[in-house]
């Protein structure tokens, strides 16, 4: 199945697609970069993850995000994916975010990896 592509672009003159694994990457993405309250019909939408640039770093900010990772994947992508591991990496002006996952369908293992802030 061909999906479109996150973000939004163009391709070949027309809109940009993903295949499967690409398309659960980008919707992985779009929880961990959506803020509350960003989406109209959807307020509780997100992990906010790019909010968490302006809080101190620390080895309790990387815990914290680790949970709230977790939890807004299991939420929102529970019935397409099965997280298997979220580990966060606080370094100075960034965190590191890396995310084990199964694709439920067909039980691919996957690994991606986001990051906020700008290492220094």
């Amino acid at each position: 199945m061909t999906n479109i592509a996150f973000p939004f672009g163009f391709g070949a003159g027309r809109t940009a697609l993903a295949d499967d694994d690409a398309h659960i990457r980008d919707l992985i993405e779009q929880v961990l970069f959506t803020s509350s309250g960003e989406r109209v019909n959807r307020p509780a939408f997100g992990a906010a993850l790019r909010q968490l640039v302006f809080a101190p770093n620390s080895g309790e900010l990387a815990t914290a995000t680790q949970y709230l990772v977790q939890s807004a994947l299991q939420q929102w992508l529970g019935d397409l994916v099965m997280v298997e591991q979220v580990r966060v990496e606080a370094q100075e002006a960034a965190l590191t975010v890396l995310v084990q996952y199964v694709v439920r369908r067909t039980q691919q293992r996957q690994v991606a990896t986001f990051a906020t802030g700008t290492p220094t």
